[in-house]
């Protein structure tokens, strides 16, 4: 998440206190709640600018919440919104945007062994809508109720992908990031940055090999210092090699790339 000052600061005390709250609480059940929350707080603008009000003692901002979210969330939600109310922001926008990040973060846990799969799936399901234009136009309807968006996204994955997978899809439609597919790309992020990994975007002129994608994966973990997560596309116009995208990182091997600097020179 791009966040400064105090809301950075907020989010760092805020991942400690989820995780104090997912050792006694169910993972699953605080994710629905602080999303749920951050919905709520975004369309309710009274709401939000209160809980964010630098001026409005602790207190009477924890006491707000507590009347609003009381008896609606699980203990360990409230307890992780009763500690968010209490920090300071640099952005109204900010404690809901990371009350959603949380959210994630704590299905990702929920999702224990399998997390590795929820990424791959998260990915897969962003090429899907990025890809097919029929689904992507009726995902981004305005016309369309998020309620009928998500009963689509149901009909499609369910069966097809982890239970998660199908929560995340479902968010995404929410409107709180540019599109359907950034949200996606942010909340496939979130889930390899819980366990240390970074994401990688390999375009290839092929699909490569299980041995060859286990070799490019420990070549990019030992030069980035951590793990390091594949999304790998096949992309035939780049002819042979591969280009890899880290971060703000291009290490680009591909043919059609030697092609070009080979014509520059020529040119030049």
């Amino acid at each position: 998440m791009d966040l400064r000052g105090a809301s950075a600061e907020a989010l760092a005390t805020l991942t400690a206190e989820l995780d104090t709250q997912l050792g006694v609480g169910d993972a699953a059940r605080v994710a629905d709640d602080l999303f749920s929350v951050a919905t709520t707080l975004r369309a309710e603008g009274a709401l939000r600018r209160f809980a964010t009000d630098g001026a409005v003692p602790a207190e009477a901002k924890q006491g707000l919440v507590g009347e609003v979210f009381g008896g609606k969330v699980a203990e360990g939600s409230l307890a992780v919104l009763k500690a968010a109310v209490s920090r300071r922001w640099t952005a109204t926008r900010d404690l809901a945007d990371v009350l959603e990040h949380l959210s994630v973060v704590a299905l990702v846990k929920a999702t224990g062994s399998d997390s590795g799969r929820l990424a791959d799936e998260l990915f897969a399901w962003s090429q899907t809508v990025k890809d097919n234009t029929e689904l992507r136009d009726a995902l981004s309807d305005p016309a369309r109720s998020t309620d009928d968006k998500a009963a689509l996204v149901g009909q499609l994955l369910d069966g097809k992908a982890l239970p998660s997978t199908i929560t995340l899809g479902k968010q995404a439609l929410s409107g709180s990031y540019r599109t359907v597919s950034a949200a996606l790309a942010a909340y496939q992020k979130t889930a390899a940055e819980v366990h240390g990994e970074g994401v990688a975007t390999v375009r290839s002129a092929r699909a490569l090999t299980d041995a060859e994608t286990q070799r490019l994966a420990a070549v990019l973990s030992s030069q980035y210092g951590r793990s390091v997560h594949l999304n790998v596309l096949v992309d035939p116009t780049l002819l042979g090699g591969i280009r890899v995208e880290i971060g703000d990182d291009v290490i680009d091997g591909t043919v059609s790339s030697r092609l070009d600097d080979a014509r520059r020179k020529i040119a030049g």
